[in-house]
Formats: structure tokens, C-alpha cells, sequence
């Protein structure tokens, strides 16, 4: 999930990317700093709130290199207003922003057995339209299903599987009134 402040700075800076027509060099960058970011990355040490933040601006500037100006000057204002956990997600944030502009988005289905190309583009262009997107579908095995699938997409599920199914049988059997005995 990405937090409502992570994704208002982001689109701040997509709009002015493009404003500007400087988004494949800013997308260029964000992905970069997405992998700087993470854990093993050369620039975790910005979110180490026991050095001093100028020292971390300082080395953060630094180990921007040739990054565009807009993108350093992101992170200076990020940095100013101390949000610097919003560096954390930009990648994410900035990544799923690019699918909105596309009318896209990206999903897993989650299936009891591997599913192949053919049958995850089956799956996304029969939801697609009732998604009103373009969907590109990633597959992930989980044994406990049975059958069936699971698809989420963004913060929106359909469960389709046998185990959920069988949740919704018992549920409902659960809430069914039982008939009264008489005497």
C-alpha cells in the first residue's frame, strides 16, 4: 500500500515531469532511486534517522550524480519538509502513476497450479473491462486454494476459488435461519 502523503508528493512531481516534458528522464531516475532505496541499496542510509539530516541531504546530493534538476530538487524539498519517507515508495508510488496515465494496471492471480502466458491473458482481457483497464496478470502458486483462482488487482479481489467457495457455503449455511420444531 502506498500512503495518501507518498502519492500526493508523487504526482506533484509526474504532473511537473510532464509539464515540463522531462518524464522519461524523472521515470529514469525514480527507478534508479527505487533500487538505491532498498534494502542492500546504496542509499538506505537517508532513512537512518540517527545521523543528522544535513549529513544524509548532503550524501543523498551527492550520490544523486547526474540526475535531472527536477528530481534533485524533489528531493530537497522532500528532504525539507522532512518527509523523507516518502522516498521509500516513490518508486511504487511513481510506477503505478505511469499505469493510471495508461489506463493500465498490474495484477496477480493466485491459482492452486502454475498458469501459463495464454491463460493469464484470457483472464485479463475478459476482466479488463469491467475494470475499465488494461490489465497485465503475473501468476503466484498457493497449494491451499484447491482449485480455481483468486485475482487482485490494485485494492479490488475476486475470489473464484474453490476454498472461497466453500468459505461462502459455510457462511451462508451459518446464516440460514433453522425451521422451528413444534411440539
Amino acid at each position: 500500500m502506498i500512503d495518501p502523503v507518498t502519492s500526493r508528493y508523487t504526482e506533484a512531481l509526474y504532473r511537473l515531469a510532464k509539464t515540463r516534458s522531462a518524464l522519461d528522464a524523472v521515470r529514469a531516475d525514480v527507478r534508479r532511486l527505487a533500487v538505491e532505496f532498498t534494502e542492500g541499496g546504496g542509499l538506505t542510509f537517508v532513512f537512518d534517522e540517527r545521523l543528522p539530516l544535513e549529513t544524509r541531504r548532503a550524501r543523498l546530493l551527492a550520490g544523486l550524480g547526474s540526475a535531472h534538476a527536477l528530481t534533485r530538487d524533489f528531493v530537497e524539498l522532500v528532504l525539507d519538509k522532512r518527509r523523507v519517507e516518502v522516498l521509500r515508495h516513490l518508486g511504487a508510488a511513481f510506477h503505478r502513476r505511469d499505469l493510471d496515465e495508461r489506463g493500465a494496471a498490474e495484477g496477480t492471480v493466485e491459482s492452486a497450479r502454475p498458469l501459463d502466458a495464454t491463460e493469464l491473458g484470457l483472464l485479463a482481457n475478459a476482466l479488463g473491462p469491467s475494470l475499465g483497464k488494461q490489465l497485465t496478470l503475473s501468476n503466484r502458486v498457493v497449494a491451499e486454494l484447491l482449485g480455481g483462482v483468486r485475482v487482485i488487482v490494485e485494492s479490488k479481489m475476486l475470489d473464484a476459488s474453490l476454498a472461497g467457495r466453500l468459505e461462502a457455503l459455510r457462511k451462508n449455511l451459518l446464516a440460514a435461519p433453522l425451521p422451528r420444531l413444534e411440539s
